[in-house]
C-alpha cells in the first residue's frame, strides 16, 4: 500500500517545499501585485467577450408570397403647402396598391417649423385624383383641365387658390409622416403636386419651373428597425434654390430577418439607394415630384444573434491567465537574480 502511495505521488506536477525553505521578497510581492491587476483586467475582457452577442448573416430565396410592404416615411417640405401635396403609391402593373389601411399624417408647418395644424389621410386618392400612373403626367393634367372647363372655375377652387398662395407668401411647409402598406412587387410611391388639377396648379405656381419640391428626409425604412440596421436615406437634406426638378431616388429592398438569441424574429428589410436629379425646364410637360422607385432582391438575408460557448470561455481564460502567471513568474525570478547579482556587486566593492 505505501509503494503504491509513493507511485501516487511521483506523479504530483506541483511539489511542496517545506515553508522555511521559501523565501519572500519585496519585488516578488511588486511583480505579484502587478501580476494579479493584469489577470483581474483579462479576466473581465474575457468575460464581457464571453457575454457579448456576435451575429451570423446567411443567405437564402426569398419565399414569401402574398405578404405586404411596409414603407414608413417621414419627409418634410419646407417649400410646400400641404393642401398641395399628396402621396401616391403604385405597382409594375400601374395600379394603386394604397388602400383604406393606409396611415398617412401631414403636418402644416409655419416658416419656423413648427405644428400649426394637422391633416389624416385615411387613403391617398384626395381632391378628385383619379387612380393613374403618373408615368406620363401630361394625360392626367390634360383630363383635369378638361374637367376644369367642362364643369367651370367653382368658388372652392378660387378658395383654395387664395389660400394657398397666402400659404406660400407666409412660408408654411409641409411633414408627411406614416405608413404605407404596399404589395411586395415592383413599384414606386411619390411625393408631388399631382393631386392638384392642372388648372389650378397653374394658378397657384404659375408654370412647373416655381414648384419647390425640396425635402428633409426624417426616416425612409422598409420594417422595423433591428440592432445594427443602416437606412441610408436617413438624415438626407435636399434644398434646392431659384431652381425646381425631379428628385428620383432608385431603391434596392433586400428582404431580412433578424433572429434575436431569444429566438424572437423580426421580418425586415434593408435597401440600398442611388440618387438622380432632373432639372425642370420651361415648357415641360410633367411637374417636379420625389420618385421612390424600388425593387425587390430575391435573396433573404438572415441576421442570427449568437453567444461564444462557455467552453470557449474557459478555454481562453486558462489560456490568458496561465500565461500571465507563468509570465509574472518569469519576470520574479529574473528581478530576483537581478537584484541579488546587484547586491553582491555592491558588497563586494563595499568590502575592498
Amino acid at each position: 500500500m505505501g509503494i503504491k502511495l509513493q507511485a501516487l505521488k511521483n506523479l504530483d506536477a506541483f511539489p511542496r517545499a517545506e515553508e522555511h525553505l521559501l523565501q519572500k521578497t519585496q519585488s516578488g510581492a511588486v511583480v505579484s501585485i502587478i501580476g494579479l491587476v493584469i489577470m483581474a483586467a483579462l479576466f473581465m475582457h474575457e468575460l464581457k467577450y464571453y457575454l457579448t452577442t456576435y451575429t451570423v448573416h446567411q443567405m437564402s430565396v426569398d419565399l414569401k408570397r402574398g405578404e405586404t410592404l411596409p414603407i414608413h416615411i417621414n419627409m418634410t417640405f419646407p417649400s410646400l403647402p400641404c393642401e398641395v401635396v399628396s402621396v401616391d403609391a403604385i405597382d409594375m402593373s400601374g395600379k394603386h396598391e394604397v388602400d383604406l389601411d393606409t396611415s398617412i399624417w401631414k403636418l402644416r408647418l409655419n416658416k419656423d417649423g413648427y405644428i400649426i395644424g394637422t391633416e389624416y389621410l385615411s387613403d391617398l386618392v384626395e381632391k378628385g385624383h383619379t387612380t393613374h400612373t403618373h408615368d406620363d403626367d401630361k394625360d392626367h393634367h390634360e383630363d383635369s383641365s378638361h374637367k376644369i372647363h367642362e364643369h367651370g372655375f367653382g368658388q372652392d377652387a378660387e378658395k383654395m387658390i387664395k389660400d394657398v398662395r397666402q400659404a406660400l407668401a407666409n412660408g408654411e411647409g409641409c411633414q408627411v409622416y406614416g405608413v404605407l402598406d404596399v404589395q411586395r412587387v415592383a413599384g414606386n410611391f411619390h411625393i408631388s403636386v399631382h393631386g392638384l388639377n392642372i388648372f389650378v396648379a397653374q394658378q397657384i405656381f404659375e408654370g412647373a419651373t416655381h414648384v419647390n419640391v425640396s425635402h428633409v428626409i426624417h426616416d425612409l425604412s422598409f420594417g422595423p428597425k433591428y440592432p445594427g440596421i443602416h437606412n441610408p436615406l436617413d438624415g438626407t437634406t435636399r434644398i434646392l434654390h431659384d431652381t425646381s426638378g425631379t428628385f428620383k431616388y432608385y431603391i434596392k429592398i433586400v428582404p431580412t430577418e433578424y433572429r434575436y438569441l431569444s429566438k424572437e424574429v423580426v421580418p425586415t428589410n434593408q435597401f440600398s439607394v442611388t440618387e438622380y436629379f432632373v432639372l425642370m425646364h420651361e415648357g415641360d410637360r410633367t411637374w417636379p415630384a420625389v420618385y421612390f422607385l424600388y425593387d425587390l432582391s430575391p435573396i433573404t438575408v438572415t441576421i442570427k444573434e449568437e453567444r461564444r460557448s462557455f467552453l470557449h470561455f474557459i478555454t481562453r481564460l486558462c489560456a490568458v491567465l496561465g500565461g500571465t502567471f507563468a509570465l509574472t513568474g518569469m519576470l520574479d525570478r529574473w528581478m530576483y537574480r537581478l537584484l541579488e547579482t546587484f547586491t553582491k556587486s555592491t558588497a563586494r566593492s563595499f568590502l575592498q
